[in-house]
């Protein structure tokens, strides 16, 4: 879990970088939130893969959550370290979780933030279209 929440933490650093808090309360509230969505996962989804992904040379570098029930796949979750998003790992991810599903006859799908319009634009890249706005977040779907 430690690495978890630094992982999390540094999907949120320039969020929390306007927050006028001391370091250590900051990280107290990344650590809570981090438990909090992870239980989340769990909780909801305790069917899903929750899988770390690691390059050879830099050791663990993300985590990428894939529930793959009929009758279609949800990607869950996908973070990566700061020096490792706009790489193309990401891209594979999604492009491998579009051919599981597409092996099987089935779709898939996901939520991303509103604000993210980096995580959006690689979404759409890969043929994902926006369904719905369901709160801070849009419901994306990509049908093979």
């Amino acid at each position: 879990m430690p690495w978890l929440c630094d992982l999390y933490a540094s999907t949120r650093s320039d969020e929390m970088a306007q927050v006028p808090w001391p370091d250590h309360v900051k990280r107290q509230f990344l650590e809570q939130q981090c438990l909090l969505q992870h239980r989340h996962y769990l909780g909801h989804h305790g069917d899903a893969s929750f899988l770390a992904i690691e390059h050879r040379n830099l050791g663990p570098v993300g985590n990428f959550y894939l529930l793959q029930t009929p009758p279609e796949h949800l990607i869950i979750h996908i973070s990566l370290l700061p020096h490792m998003r706009a790489s193309g790992l990401g891209s594979a991810l999604v492009r491998q979780a579009q051919a599981d599903a597409a092996a099987l006859g089935r779709g898939v799908r996901l939520h991303v933030l509103e604000t993210n319009t980096r995580a959006r634009a690689l979404y759409e890249r890969q043929g994902f279209m926006a369904e719905t706005s369901e709160g801070a977040h849009l419901s994306m779907r990509w049908c093979p």
